[in-house]
C-alpha cells in the first residue's frame, strides 16, 4: 500500500461511567490534547501477564477443502465475477483432511506466532451443505480435528459462527437476512455447534461484523447476496440480525453456560471519525457522534444499552427502522458477554458522502474510548484488526508494520492511561486469501500464500515477524536507549547556540560618535536632519558600541548562560568581487566587534566562513558567474578569504569552521550526479587548503582549530527484518556522511563502498555516475585536515531499499525514506528520534576512532511563539542521549550547540522570535539556561560542580562589571551631573543670602540730593 496514514492521538480520558451519548466527551476533550504527554507518546511498556494475543481468518477465505461442503452466497456469486479475481482456483474442490492441510501450513504458521488463540469460522454450508436439518458429520469431523489439533498446541479456539458464507439454499428458499425466519435456523445452526465443539470452545462470537452484512449485501450491493436495497431494507436485515444474535445467545445462556463455562458475544465492526482540521463545536462534535452512532451504535445500543436503537436513528429514519417492543428490548438488552470489536479496512469502505462529515481515520484508540464511554466501559476482545497491502508485495510488507505497531500501541494506550478493558488481540488475517469484494487483488495475512501454487506453500511476511516479536515482548518494553539517566559533563565541555549567516550593520548605528558634522532639526518641516556648515566636531575613535546589533546579540547570548557562540561569516559582503581587491573593512569591524564583546562576556565564539543555505549558495557574485565551486579556480579563491579572516581575526578565535554541510551543496549542483560530485570534490581541496595554511601559518602562534561541519541524518532500516533495508540504511550513511568524513578522518579517498555501488550500477546501465578521483597528492592534503569531527545532526530517517533508474546522486544511493506514523514528528515532519543521536555518535567512533565530536548545530522546529513545548522536550531528550553517549559509551564529546539563536521571520527554530515578534524570548530559552547551568543531568539538580572554583566566585563581580559596563558609566556620569548641578544651586542660594544679610549691622544710608529747577531730587 502506497502512503503512510497521519493519526491523531486521543487525550487521557479518566474512568467514568458510559452511557448513551457520552461518547461526545473523546472529542470535545481532544481540544485540550498535549502531544508531548505521556499519555500521547509512543508508549513503551508491556501488557497485562493474562493478555490474549491471537490471529484469525474465515471459513471462506482460509479452508481449502470444499469437497464436503455445500454453496454459500459467495461461490455462486463470485464466478460470475471473474473480473473482480486473480485467481479462481479456490472455488475448485480440493478434496482433503484437515489433519493434513492445516497441519502443514496453518497450525506451524501459528506456532511460529507464538499466539494464545486462534479465531476461526465455521463454514454454515459444511455442517448444513443444503440448509436444512441434515447434518454433514464430515464437517463435524472436519472442525473437531482442527479444534483439537489447536489445543493440541496449547491455543484456543474462538469460533465465529457465521461470517458472510450464508448456505445458498437458505437465500434462495429465504431470500436471506432480509426474512426474519432466517433467525430460527441460525439458532439450530448455533446449536449444534455448542453442543458438538462447546465442551471445547469457551469464546463463541454470533457473526461477524453485521452492519457491513446488512449494508453492503441489501444495500450497497458489494457483498454477496447482491442486493442493490433501500435503507428500509437494510434497517430491516440488520434489525433481524441483531435478533438472530440475541436468539443464540439465549440458547447458550439457557442450555450451554452452565456446563460449558463460556462467552459469547456479536463482533461489532466500525470505522472512527473526527472533525476536519482540528475544528471542534458542537455542530462537528454532534456529526461525528451520529456517524458513530449510525454504524456501530446501530447494533452495540440494543445489546449494550437499552435494548433499543440509538435516538438520531430512530428521529432520521423513524419511517422505516423496525421497531423493538418492550418485551424484544428486554430480549435483545444484555446479550453478550463482552464486547468483541473489528477495526479494518472493510471498516472504512463508506458511503461517498462521509467526507463530507469530517476525517475518517484509522485511529483504534478513539473508537476504544468511545465504547467505554457509550456502553459503561466494557471488556472489550479485538478480534478483527489489520490493514492490506496491495498483491504485488509478497513478504516485505513493511507499511503493514508499522500500522500494526500503530494499532498495537493504540491498545497499549487505551489500557494504560484511559483504563479501558481490552483483554485480547486477533490480528487479520492469518494467512493470504480471498478478499470478499477485492478478490485476490489485495492481501491481509501475516503468511505468503501464492495463489497461483499448488502446494500452497506459505512464507511468513515482515508482518509475521513483527507480530511474533510483539507477543514474546508482550509488548514494548522500554529499552536502555529510552531510559532516562543522570550525570554531569566534563567542566570544559562546551554549551553553545548556533546561528547561520549573523548579517553586520553596514554602517555604525550609533553615528553620533563617529560623525564629526554639527547637524540641525528640522522639526516643525519635513523632519530631516541638516548639517551645519563649517562647524566640525570632535569625536572619539571607533568603538563597537557603535553596532546596535552587537549589543542585542550579546544580550540574547548573556541570558542563555552559553559559552559558546557559533555563527557564519558573509563571504560575499566581506569580498564583494570575490578577491582580495576589494575588502569591507566596516563588515569586519563588525564582526570582530561581535567576536571581542562575546569574549568580554565570557562567551567563545566558533566561526563558520562560509555557510551556504537553502535559499542561496551565498557565494560573492562573480564567483557564482563563473561557475561557483564547478571552478577548480574558486579553491584558491577561498584559500585567499580565509587567509584574510585567519590573519584578522585569528586572535580572537580559536574554533574555526571552513563550509558548514558541504553534502547539502547536492541541492543546487543537481542536474546529474556528476555535477553533484565535482563541486563537492573541489570543497574538500579547499577546505583542506584552508585547514594546511593555518595549520603552517596561523596555529603557531592562536593556537585555535579547523574543521567542516558536516551534516548527517541517522539512518535505522525501515524494515528491521530485511537484509535489503539494513544495507539501505547504511548505504545512506555512506552516501552522506562517509562520502566526505571519509577523505578527512579516513583513508584520504571517497568510501570503497560508495565507489564500487556506482560502478556496479554502471556495468548494469542503471546509471552513468563516476566519483573524481584524488591524486596522491590531493590525498596527502586531504587526509587528516581536520581537528576535531563538527556535527549537525537534526533527525533520524527510516529508508527502504528501492533500486532507481539515472544518473543523479540521489538516485545513485537506490533509497526511499519511510514515515512512521507513531513517532513524534515536527511541523515540517521532523521525526523525534532522540536515540539516533548516540547511534551516530558511536557510528563515528567506530569508523574513525575516538576523535574530539562537536554537535555544532542540533535543534527541531517549533511554531510556537512563546511555550515552544516540543523544542523543550526535544532538548532535554537528546542531550540525554548525547550524556549516555559521553558516559556509557566513551564517546570524546567537547560540546553541543543547539539550533538556533533567532528565528528569521515566523516562529522555527529559533530560540529567539525574530524582529516581527520582537525577538521575544521563548520559554525553550530558560530551559536551556538551566540545563547550561547544571552542566547536564546531575542526581541533585541543579548543582554544578565545575561552579564550586573560589576563583569563579570571586571574578562575579568583575563579570557584573564588565557586562553593565555602559550601564555603570551612565550612571556615573548622572551622578556626577548631579552633585555638581547640587553645588552650584547651594553655592547660588548662600550668596545670594549674604546679600540680603549685608547692610543690616553697622551701616547708613547715605542720599545724594542734586538740585533741579524746581527743587530737590529725592533721595
Amino acid at each position: 500500500m502506497g502512503g503512510m496514514w497521519i493519526f491523531v492521538a486521543l487525550l487521557f480520558i479518566r474512568p467514568v461511567a458510559g452511557s448513551p451519548g457520552e461518547g461526545r466527551i473523546v472529542w470535545e476533550r481532544s481540544r485540550l490534547l498535549d502531544p508531548l504527554n505521556e499519555s500521547q507518546l509512543f508508549t513503551h511498556g508491556t501488557f497485562p501477564q493474562d493478555f490474549l494475543w491471537g490471529v484469525g481468518s474465515s471459513s471462506l477465505q482460509a479452508e481449502d477443502d470444499n469437497s464436503n461442503r455445500g454453496p454459500s452466497i459467495w461461490d455462486r456469486f463470485m464466478r460470475t465475477h471473474q473480473t473482480w479475481l486473480t485467481n479462481s482456483s479456490h472455488y475448485e474442490n480440493h478434496p482433503g483432511d484437515i489433519s493434513t492441510s492445516f497441519s502443514h501450513n496453518d497450525l506451524p504458521a501459528l506456532e511460529f506466532l507464538g499466539v494464545h488463540f486462534y479465531h476461526f469460522s465455521i463454514s454454515w454450508s459444511r455442517l448444513f451443505p443444503h440448509g436444512n436439518h441434515i447434518v454433514n458429520e464430515h464437517g463435524v469431523l472436519y472442525y473437531n480435528t482442527l479444534i483439537d489439533l489447536l489445543l493440541s498446541r496449547r491455543v484456543r479456539p474462538v469460533v465465529t459462527l457465521y461470517h458472510w458464507d450464508l448456505p445458498l439454499s437458505i437465500q434462495e428458499k429465504y431470500g436471506g437476512w432480509a426474512n426474519e425466519s432466517i433467525s430460527y435456523l441460525f439458532n439450530d445452526y448455533a446449536k449444534l455447534c455448542f453442543q458438538r465443539f462447546g465442551d471445547r470452545v469457551k469464546y463463541w462470537i454470533t457473526m461477524h461484523n453485521p452492519y457491513l452484512i446488512a449494508l453492503h449485501g441489501y444495500g450497497t450491493a458489494m457483498h454477496a447476496p447482491w442486493q442493490r436495497g433501500s435503507e428500509a431494507q437494510v434497517s430491516a436485515a440488520a434489525h433481524n440480525l441483531i435478533k438472530a444474535h440475541a436468539m443464540v445467545w439465549h440458547t447458550y445462556d439457557t442450555h450451554f453456560r452452565q456446563f460449558q463455562k463460556g462467552y459469547l458475544s456479536v463482533t461489532l465492526g466500525s470505522h472512527w471519525i473526527e472533525p476536519e482540521k482540528g475544528n471542534i463545536n458542537p455542530l462537528t462534535v454532534k456529526i461525528c457522534q451520529e456517524s458513530m452512532e449510525t454504524v456501530l451504535g446501530r447494533f452495540a445500543k440494543p445489546i449494550y444499552g437499552d435494548g433499543d436503537y440509538p435516538e438520531i436513528l430512530k428521529h432520521k429514519y423513524s419511517s422505516i427502522l423496525p421497531n423493538f417492543t418492550e418485551a424484544e428490548k428486554t430480549y435483545v438488552k444484555g446479550t453478550a458477554d463482552f464486547f468483541a470489536f473489528s477495526f479494518g479496512p472493510n471498516n472504512f469502505k463508506r458511503p461517498n458522502d462521509a467526507a463530507k462529515l469530517g476525517r475518517v481515520l484509522i485511529h483504534l484508540r478513539g473508537a476504544l474510548n468511545w465504547i467505554k464511554m457509550e456502553y459503561d466501559n466494557p471488556r472489550i476482545l479485538i478480534t478483527e484488526n489489520g490493514w492490506f497491502s496491495n498483491s504485488n508485495i509478497r513478504t516485505e510488507d513493511t507499511t503493514t508494520v508499522y500500522i500494526m505497531k500503530k494499532f498495537i500501541n493504540d491498545v497499549l494506550q487505551a489500557i494504560k492511561y484511559d483504563n479501558i478493558q481490552v483483554f485480547g488481540y486477533t490480528a487479520w488475517s492469518l494467512v493470504d486469501g480471498f478478499e470478499w469484494q477485492d478478490g485476490y487483488k489485495i492481501r491481509r495475512g501475516l503468511f505468503y500464500s501464492d495463489f497461483n501454487s499448488k502446494d500452497k506453500k506459505i512464507m511468513p511476511k515482515s508482518s509475521a515477524f513483527y507480530y511474533k516479536q510483539i507477543i514474546r515482548d508482550n509488548g514494548f518494553p522500554r529499552t536502555e536507549a529510552t531510559a532516562a539517566v543522570n550525570g554531569q559533563f566534563p567542566c570544559s565541555f562546551s554549551w553553545g547556540v548556533t546561528d547561520s549567516v549573523l548579517k553586520p550593520e553596514l554602517m555604525p548605528s550609533s553615528p553620533q560618535f563617529v560623525d564629526q558634522r554639527l547637524y540641525k532639526w528640522n522639526i516643525t518641516g519635513n523632519g530631516f536632519l541638516h548639517p551645519v556648515e563649517g562647524v566640525i566636531l570632535k569625536t572619539r575613535p571607533a568603538q563597537c558600541t557603535d553596532f546596535i546589533t552587537v549589543k542585542k546579540q550579546l544580550s540574547l547570548l548573556t541570558r542563555m548562560k552559553v559559552t559558546d557562540y557559533r555563527f557564519a561569516l558573509n563571504w560575499s559582503l566581506i569580498l564583494p568581487k570575490g578577491d582580495l581587491s576589494v575588502i569591507n573593512r566596516e563588515v569586519l569591524r563588525y564582526y570582530r566587534c561581535m567576536i571581542e564583546e562575546a569574549s568580554n562576556n565570557g562567551i567563545k565564539a566558533m566561526v563558520t566562513l562560509y555557510y551556504p543555505t537553502h535559499a542561496s549558495l551565498s557565494l560573492p557574485g562573480p564567483l557564482a558567474e563563473h561557475g561557483g565551486w564547478l571552478n577548480r579556480s574558486i579553491i584558491q579563491a577561498f584559500s585567499d578569504y580565509a587567509d584574510m579572516c585567519f590573519r584578522e581575526l585569528g586572535d580572537l578565535v580559536k574554533q574555526w569552521i571552513t563550509i558548514n554541510e558541504p553534502n547539502r551543496l547536492s541541492q543546487y549542483y543537481n542536474n546529474s550526479s556528476n555535477i553533484t560530485y565535482q563541486p563537492v570534490h573541489n570543497v574538500l581541496i579547499a577546505h583542506s587548503k584552508a585547514w594546511h595554511l593555518y595549520d603552517k601559518k596561523y596555529r603557531p602562534t592562536q593556537h585555535g582549530q579547523v574543521s567542516l561541519a558536516l551534516h548527517t541524518d541517522w539512518a535505522e532500516p525501515a524494515n528491521p527484518f530485511l537484509k535489503s533495508h539494513a544495507e539501505a540504511a547504511e548505504r545512506f550513511l555512506q552516501f552522506d556522511i562517509a562520502w566526505l568524513a571519509e577523505p578527512i578522518f579516513g583513508s584520504g579517498e571517497y568510501p570503497t563502498q560508495m565507489r564500487h555501488y556506482i560502478q556496479a550500477k554502471n556495468k548494469k546501465g542503471l546509471s552513468n555516475s563516476y566519483l573524481p578521483h584524488f591524486t596522491e597528492e590531493e590525498k596527502r592534503l586531504v587526509r587528516g585536515s581536520a581537528d576535531f569531527f563538527a556535527l549537525n545532526h537534526f533527525t533520524t530517517r527510516l529508508v527502504i531499499h528501492e533500486t532507481k533508474n539515472g544518473s543523479r546522486h540521489d538516485y545513485d544511493r537506490d533509497i526511499h525514506f519511510l514515515s512512521d506514523a507513531t513517532c513524534l514528528t515536527s511541523g515540517s515532519g521532523l521525526a523525534v528520534v532522540p536515540s539516533g543521536i548516540r547511534k551516530i555518535l558511536n557510528w563515528i567512533k567506530a569508523k574513525y576512532g575516538d576523535i574530539p565530536i562537536y554537535i555544532t548545530a542540533n535543534g527541531i522546529d517549533d511554531k510556537s511563539s512563546s511555550n515552544d513545548d516540543l523544542r523543550i522536550y526535544y532538548l532535554k531528550q537528546y542531550s540525554q542521549q548525547i550524556l549516555l553517549a559521553y558516559l556509557q559509551d566513551k564517546i570524546n564529546v567537547k560540546g553541543y550547540y543547539a539550533f538556533k539563536l533567532t528565528d528569521k521571520t515566523r516562529p522555527q527554530y529559533g530560540f529567539y522570535n525574530s524582529a516581527l515578534y520582537n525577538m521575544k524570548a521563548k520559554a525553550s530559552v530558560d530551559v536551556y539556561n538551566a540545563l547550561v547551568n547544571a552542566n547536564g543531568f546531575p542526581f541533585d539538580q541543579p548543582h554544578n560542580m565545575c561552579k564550586t572554583d573560589p576563583e569563579d566566585k570571586q571574578c562575579s563581580f568583575c563579570t557584573f562589571v564588565q557586562q553593565k559596563k555602559p550601564l555603570i558609566f551612565f550612571s556615573f556620569c548622572l551622578f556626577t551631573t548631579s552633585v555638581l548641578l547640587l553645588t552650584v544651586t547651594l553655592v547660588r542660594k548662600y550668596k545670594k543670602k549674604r546679600r540680603k544679610l549685608r547692610p543690616t549691622k553697622n551701616e547708613q544710608t547715605v542720599c545724594f540730593l542734586f538740585k533741579k529747577k524746581d527743587g530737590f531730587s529725592h533721595c
